[in-house]
C-alpha cells in the first residue's frame, strides 16, 4: 500500500511539472543580488518582456533582459514585487540605468531602487 501511495503522488507531481510553461528565450545567467550591496544594472526596455508562468508559486515572472557589468543577463521579477512597478514607471520617463539595494532573504526579500546624484 505504501508503494502505491508514493507511485501515486510521483504520477501527479510528473503530471504538473509537465503543465509547467517552459522557457524558451536566450539562455543567459541571471543577474544575482547581495543582502546590503548596491547593484548597478541597464534594463532593456527595446521589447516587451517575456513572462513565465510559474505554477508551484503561482505567480508570474517577468523576463527582464539588463547589462550587468558589461554582460548580457536576465532578471527574473515577480510581476507583483514593487521593483517591477518602479522599473516599469522608469521606462517610461526614458530612464534604463539603475542601482538597487536589496534587504532580507528568502521570504522577507525587499528590494529598493537607490536615488543616484
Amino acid at each position: 500500500m505504501e508503494e502505491q501511495k508514493q507511485v501515486n503522488w510521483l504520477d501527479k507531481e510528473a503530471e504538473e511539472l509537465n503543465k509547467q510553461a517552459s522557457f524558451d528565450g536566450e539562455k543567459l545567467p541571471s543577474i544575482q543580488f547581495e543582502e546590503g550591496k548596491v547593484v548597478k544594472f541597464k534594463v532593456d526596455f527595446s521589447e516587451p518582456f517575456k513572462e513565465f508562468v510559474d505554477e508551484m508559486n503561482k505567480c508570474v515572472k517577468a523576463i527582464i533582459p539588463v547589462e550587468h557589468k558589461g554582460e548580457k543577463k536576465i532578471l527574473w521579477l515577480n510581476k507583483k514585487n514593487p521593483l517591477y512597478k518602479d522599473l516599469i514607471h522608469k521606462g517610461k520617463e526614458g530612464i534604463t540605468e539603475f542601482a538597487v539595494n536589496q534587504t532580507g532573504k528568502k521570504a522577507n526579500t525587499k528590494y529598493f531602487l537607490v536615488e543616484e546624484d
